[in-house]
């Protein structure tokens, strides 16, 4: 029998910790949720790997979506510095791992999934695992959650080519955003980690560290045509 909880701790000292994650309510909520819980049974041995986990693959024009390897989500929380009383808004939350674990650190999350079948499986393990202050909505991710705005952190679970303005409007003043910017392809190119702050209305950003992501849909810019 795998034992899931033994891989779960050498995940914390193996990826975790010897790559700056010292915050220690991000530890403690990744070195207690059940990762495996949140992906497809047949991919459970390879839970708490390094790297991102395939949860939903391509089909019918719909791009496969993954989680985000543990330390590099561990790292985009931490750059986000989440606090007690924060509201959260997870984009691109899939079967809502990232959701679980930033239940965990703040007040109220939103978790938001454009495919209605990740969506359900994020709401049925939340609910199983009961958690109560995370919610999952389903829209399209470049478009945010506009109803529950504002935000005090947005975190985006993967790579990006832009932010749009759709997203940072909803920002509260003083929020921040994270995601990791890299250019389009849909593999897990290293990028760059982005921390934005809104300050007076404007949202800025600076880059913070390497990291690897899959894409988010939605997300690409706009092709010119080349003659």
């Amino acid at each position: 029998m795998v034992d899931f909880e033994r891989q779960r701790q050498s995940m914390v000292e193996s990826q975790l910790r010897p790559n700056e994650v010292t915050d220690r309510k991000i530890l403690a909520a990744m070195g207690t949720l059940p990762r495996e819980r949140f992906v497809p049974s047949r991919m459970r041995l390879l839970a708490y790997m390094d790297e991102s986990v395939e949860v939903f693959p391509a089909r019918e024009g719909a791009p496969a979506r993954f989680l985000l390897a543990p330390m590099v989500l561990a790292r985009l929380l931490q750059l986000a510095s989440v606090e007690p009383e924060d509201k959260v808004l997870d984009v691109g939350c899939a079967t809502g791992y990232s959701t679980a674990v930033l239940a965990r650190l703040a007040r109220i999350v939103i978790g938001l999934e454009p495919e209605p079948e990740l969506a359900e499986a994020a709401r049925r393990t939340l609910h199983e695992l009961a958690i109560e202050n995370a919610t999952i909505v389903e829209g399209a991710l470049a478009d945010g959650a506009p109803k529950d705005r504002p935000y005090d952190v947005i975190l985006l679970n993967g790579s990006v080519e832009e932010i749009p303005e759709s997203l940072l409007t909803q920002l509260r003043e003083g929020g921040r955003l994270v995601a990791i910017l890299a250019s389009g392809a849909n593999t897990a190119r290293p990028g760059k980690a982005y921390l934005f702050v809104k300050i007076d209305g404007e949202a800025s950003g600076l880059p913070h560290f390497d990291a690897g992501a899959r894409a988010l849909p939605g997300f690409s810019r706009a092709r010119a045509f080349a003659f």
